[in-house]
């Protein structure tokens, strides 16, 4: 697990996102979107851009709770949460957590597919379930919990076990039958999608998506 956070602005908003991601397998993948981007819009960066404010090195961090510390304080000035998913992102504790705490928060949410970017040696990797495929919201009682996909089935999400409160722009789920987060966020492939040129659109519509 790791995660960085930038900054994303437009000439009428100022927008901060907090990207979500598999450090060990694919921070070789993440780079390459960052540069790209920037290389892409090297005479606009001011006004679209995303610059780097910190890489988050959280293995080197002991016990959940201070990962959980980390993770809270990073999204805390954020208002999008984009997931690079590559193929096992899915199954990654630490991502799953700074999902939950981006929906607490109230951002919006993407996922952007990085499984087509090369690693070091320049290979490629199998395709990954999206990530908000595995995390979902239900309805006990009056209140609204996290559930998360453990392989087999649904189960109680154990690491923020509070009610939610939903955007309102979001269905809300009336039962015990879970609605995946995936439903509320687009999904989208950086390579054949052409993440240089259309992420800050992607971005948007991810904030448009929580009224934000």
């Amino acid at each position: 697990m790791a995660s960085l956070f930038d900054t994303y602005s437009t000439q009428v908003a100022k927008r901060r996102v907090f990207f979500s991601f598999h450090y060990q397998n694919d921070i070789w993948r993440v780079n390459q979107v960052r540069q790209s981007w920037r290389y892409n819009h090297e005479n606009t960066r001011e006004t679209e851009g995303f610059f780097d404010g910190s890489i988050w090195e959280s293995s080197k961090r002991t016990g959940p709770d201070s990962l959980k510390a980390l993770i809270r304080e990073g999204i805390k000035n954020t208002s999008v949460t984009c997931v690079l998913a590559g193929a096992q992102t899915f199954q990654r504790r630490w991502v799953r957590y700074e999902i939950a705490r981006s929906v607490v928060k109230g951002n919006g949410l993407l996922t952007v597919k990085v499984h087509l970017m090369g690693d070091r040696e320049g290979y490629i990797s199998a395709e990954g379930p999206n990530p908000l495929d595995y995390m979902g919201l239900y309805c006990a009682g009056d209140r609204i919990l996290f559930a998360e996909h453990d392989g087999r089935k649904w189960v109680q999400y154990s690491d923020y076990t509070q009610a939610l409160e939903l955007p309102a722009t979001w269905a809300k789920p009336h039962d015990t039958n879970v609605i995946r987060l995936s439903r509320y966020a687009g999904c989208y492939c950086y390579k054949t999608q052409i993440g240089s040129a259309n992420f800050s659109s992607w971005v948007h519509q991810a904030a448009a998506d929580v009224g934000r």
